[in-house]
Parts: C-alpha cells; structure tokens; sequence
C-alpha cells in the first residue's frame, strides 16, 4: 500500500511516525510519503516539506502569510497526484487539511483523518465538509464520539496516542539538568508564540532564585532565538530535543495552550496553562470559540484542573502567584495530582492509538 501523510506540527509528526511504524507492522511492504518532520522521516517515509516550513498561528498571521499557504497548497495536490496514494491521511492541521481533504474525494482519493480538527470548539459546521469529503475519521479525545454522532456521522474513538508515547518516555532514564529544583518553560514551537510568552514566563524566575528555570526549546528555533531572551536571567538554561526528559524532572511548570499541556499533565507536573496572542487574533477567537476551556486536560476532565492565564491575565504578577501555589501548597499540588490520575485513567481506556488507528486504516485500504 502507498500511503500519503499530511501533518503542519510537532505534536502531527509524533503522531504521525508512530502511526507509520504501526502501519509498517500490518504491511512490511507499505511504502510512505508525507508533509511532516524529522520524526516521520526516520520512520521511514518520503518527506515533501517540514513542518516548520508551514506553521501559521493566529488570524492575522495566516492572512499575513496567504499566498505561502496557497502556493504550499498547489504544490501538495499536484504532489499528492503525482504519487497516487491508496489512501490520504490527514492529521489534524485543519486549517491546511480541510482545504486538502474535499479536493481530494472529489479526485476519487480515499481519505482517513487521523486526531480530528478541534470542530466541537469552533465552527462546528466544519463537520459538514467532514461528513462529505472524509471516509474515515479517527479521534483521540473520549467526548468527541458523541460529539459526531449529534451531527448523525460515525467515527472511531482510538484511544489518545500521548498515553503510549508518555509511558515509553517514562521507562527511559532522563540526563539530569540541574541540582536545582526545576520549574519547566514550554513556551510553544513557532517564533511568534514563543516572542509572546517567554519573555512574561522569564520574568517570573526574579522572584525564585532557588529554582532553575529550563526552557524547552522548539527543534525548529535556534539557540540565538532563545539566547536572546534568556541571557539576562542567571537561573534559566535551555534544553532542546528534551522535553520529556525536562518533565520528568520538573517540580512544576509554565506551559502554552495546545498537546503540550496534556503532554506535561500526563507526566503529573502541576502546571499553569499560559496563552498569549495578537490583540487582534484574540478578539476573533474570543467571539468565535464555544468551549469553557482552552486546555485539553481542562477540556477532558470538564473541569478547571489547572489554571489558565489568557491575554492580560497572563502577566508576570499572576504567573508568580500562581507558581507559587503550585510549588508551595501541598494541598493544592495533591489535588492537582489526584485529576492527573483520574484524567490518565480515562484516556486509557481507548488503547494503544497508533495500533488501534493502523488496524483501522490497513483493513480500510485493503477494501476494494
């Protein structure tokens, strides 16, 4: 079978090179070209173009950047044509992907989503174009099973991949980074997220000298983009290619919105859930997006499980204060801790999802 992958971020290229390598152990034969990163690369598939070459954040942002977006969209169809896959896999990137996915149905490609766009936080007629141009949609997230079926389509619930990668993660022993105690920095993986939020999350390490402050670099930006930031606080260092290994050493830890904070959740550090955008952007989303939360682990549990810190609230002073509690006051960190548990347990219950996902797609491909 000749598969072709499309993923925009880092959390895509994860996902998407431990599906490959399940798809692999179905079909030995399997060859695999994608849009996607180092990681599905040395899976062993064909990479097009990375994804640091494709990550727009923000309304304005992707206007600013529209004819890139278009001319990468011309150059993936007449790729994709090209190749002549069995099957199209999409891997959330709806912004990209939901543009892909109804020109290729109407080209008689067979197409499989794999993780679903976040519809049921925005623009839910989205799924209307899912309904029409997507055979076979895959989630990771307990809710969004009934969340389809509200809109009378069928999807398969896989389980969420993070829960197997984690546990691999959590089996290796991690370089140590400090005799300091640590309080992680995930400040996000494209420039301008990471110029938005850095520096107000650096700023808080003044008022905790005894802590060292790591912050996990995005493997698409440079040491000199962070050395930027950074080099005025004694106790920050950087780390790159490890973030895992970084929570699993860290006591608490300040993270953007996105995979990330389910990611440091499932290593059970109390965190706080950060998000920064242009003034403009965030006006937009306000109006638009219907969810209560905007981190996953808030989402899943339906709860506030840890804090988030939108816009203005996200500021120095709010950042120290709640750091504070989240390094300080055991009840609040038991707490904490105790939702981790429960919220690890309901995502395990969908199984190993890149196994799970594989069996789905090889025996989709194998029906004539």
């Amino acid at each position: 079978m000749r598969y072709y992958l499309i993923a925009g971020e880092a959390s895509g290229d994860l996902h998407g090179s431990n599906l490959i390598k399940a798809l692999r152990g179905k079909d030995p034969s399997a060859e695999f070209r994608c849009w996607g990163g180092d990681l599905m690369q040395a899976a062993g598939a064909t990479l097009v173009k990375h994804y640091r070459e494709l990550a727009f954040m923000g309304f304005v942002e992707v206007i600013r950047h529209l004819p890139d977006i278009l001319r990468n969209l011309r150059m993936c169809k007449t790729d994709i044509l090209a190749y002549e896959p069995d099957v199209l896999i999409l891997i959330d990137y709806p912004g990209f992907n939901l543009r892909i996915a109804p020109w290729a149905k109407a080209r008689g490609l067979r197409v499989v989503y794999y993780i679903s766009p976040q519809v049921w936080a925005w623009k839910e007629s989205r799924v209307k174009n899912i309904k029409t141009s997507v055979d076979k949609m895959l989630v990771i997230l307990p809710f969004e099973q009934a969340f389809y079926k509200k809109w009378d389509y069928t999807v398969d619930y896989v389980g969420h991949p993070l829960v197997e990668v984690i546990e691999a993660a959590q089996r290796q022993q991690p370089e140590k980074l400090s005799d300091k105690p640590i309080v992680a920095l995930l400040p996000g993986s494209r420039a301008q997220e990471v110029a938005l939020k850095l520096p107000v999350m650096l700023e808080v390490s003044r008022y905790f000298p005894d802590y060292q402050f790591v912050v996990a670099q995005a493997p698409s930006l440079d040491d000199a983009y962070y050395n930027h930031y950074t080099q005025a606080y004694p106790n920050v260092q950087l780390t790159k290619g490890n973030t895992y290994g970084l929570l699993r050493q860290a006591r608490a830890a300040l993270v953007t919105s996105g995979t990330a904070t389910l990611e440091t959740a499932l290593f059970g550090v109390p965190e706080a859930v950060c998000y920064k955008g242009s003034q403009f952007s965030y006006e937009i989303a306000k109006r638009l997006i219907k969810v209560k939360y905007i981190s996953l682990v808030n989402l899943i549990m339906d709860k506030p499980v840890v804090k988030e810190l939108i816009q203005q609230d996200m500021n120095a002073d709010n950042l120290r204060t709640e750091l504070d509690r989240l390094l300080n006051d055991a009840a609040y960190r038991a707490r904490i801790e105790a939702d981790y548990a429960a919220l690890k347990q309901i995502l395990q219950q969908g199984g190993d999802a890149s196994t799970n996902a594989a069996v789905i797609i090889d025996r989709f491909a194998r029906v004539v």
